[in-house]
């Protein structure tokens, strides 16, 4: 099991450093909103193989605190793109 998180973290981290870059480097807003969103994704990943690995449920808090934030702010940024006009 230990290993299997492991494998699981390190994924998630590539995944993590490559669409940090997508961030920095995105064409459009509209990119770098999508690259967000997916790094929320990772992060709460991350958040749910902590909290498989050390068996501690305060995970699973972190877990719906980041998904919520990462969905309410994306909804706002995509009012605001549609609000500017293309």
């Amino acid at each position: 099991m230990s290993t299997v998180t492991l494998l699981c973290l390190v994924l998630v981290s590539v995944g993590a450093l490559l669409t940090t870059v997508r961030v920095v480097l995105g064409p459009s807003i509209a990119d770098r909103v999508v690259a967000t969103d997916l790094l929320l994704t990772l992060l709460t990943m991350g958040a749910g193989i902590l909290s498989a690995r050390t068996g501690n449920g305060t995970y699973l808090i972190v877990m719906v605190v980041i998904a919520v934030l990462g969905f309410l702010g994306t909804a706002m940024v995509a009012r605001f793109i549609e609000g500017r006009g293309p």
